[in-house]
């Protein structure tokens, strides 16, 4: 998930707004500059200097140079397994999902000019590319984890693909594995169909509009569009 803004910096102590703003802002300014002059050319000294913080700064929060173009952190992560675990039972799996992800999305309009960059980037340093794919993998699993979690406190088997009523223990069980890793594939993927649809037409359609179509897409069943 390409998420990564300066939203829930008025959450929190002064020191963990200060944290996020630190990272927001080596983050940006790694993109930029990349986007510029070539990834390849950017150093932790220069990213650290348009950020206005020292390279000693940058190691505190990122372990190597390639690690702050993986435009997704912790903090984000959390907070949507936080609300997909705290969401009403009533919702289901994809419902619950849907929400969790809006409401981390909801300053997205800000993150346009980033996210274009930051494609702009990945496009020309594949091992850049490859580095974010495995961040999102891993970010991937987590969610599928939080997803299982909440299946089986709130109903012991998916909301919205129940098992078939004669279904066997090993038949439930491997419903609730196989579910929780189908949804969050998915829900990565809507993502970023939605962010990169929106980006390429930014002046079309706002990109809350675009996120809950591709959403309710999907809970349709992805029914083909008409002729």
């Amino acid at each position: 998930m390409q998420l990564m803004s300066e939203k829930g910096t008025a959450g929190g102590g002064l020191r963990e707004r200060k944290k996020r703003a630190t990272r927001v802002a080596l983050t940006e300014a790694a993109v930029r500059l990349a986007a510029e002059h070539g990834a390849e050319k950017v150093t932790v000294e220069a990213i650290s200097a348009a950020a206005g913080v020292s390279v000693r700064t940058f190691f505190n929060y990122f372990d190597t140079r390639d690690d702050v173009f993986v435009l997704t952190g912790a903090d984000t992560s959390a907070h949507v397994r936080r609300a997909l675990l705290a969401a009403p039972a009533g919702l289901t799996p994809l419902e619950a999902l849907r929400d969790a992800l809006a409401a981390e999305l909801a300053e997205a309009e800000q993150q346009h000019e980033l996210w274009r960059l930051h494609g702009k980037v990945l496009r020309a340093a594949p091992h850049l590319f490859v580095r974010s794919l495995g961040a999102h993998m891993a970010d991937e699993t987590e969610l599928a984890e939080a997803i299982a979690e909440r299946m089986r406190s709130v109903t012991g088997a998916p909301g919205d693909a129940p098992a078939p009523p004669a279904a066997s223990d090993e038949e439930r069980r491997q419903a609730l594995d196989l579910y929780p890793r189908l949804l969050a594939a998915v829900a990565v993927t809507a993502v970023r169909v939605s962010i990169d649809h929106w980006c390429a037409r930014p002046e079309v359609r706002a990109f809350s509009d675009v996120f809950q179509e591709v959403f309710t897409l999907l809970a349709a069943g992805l029914p083909a569009p008409p002729a």
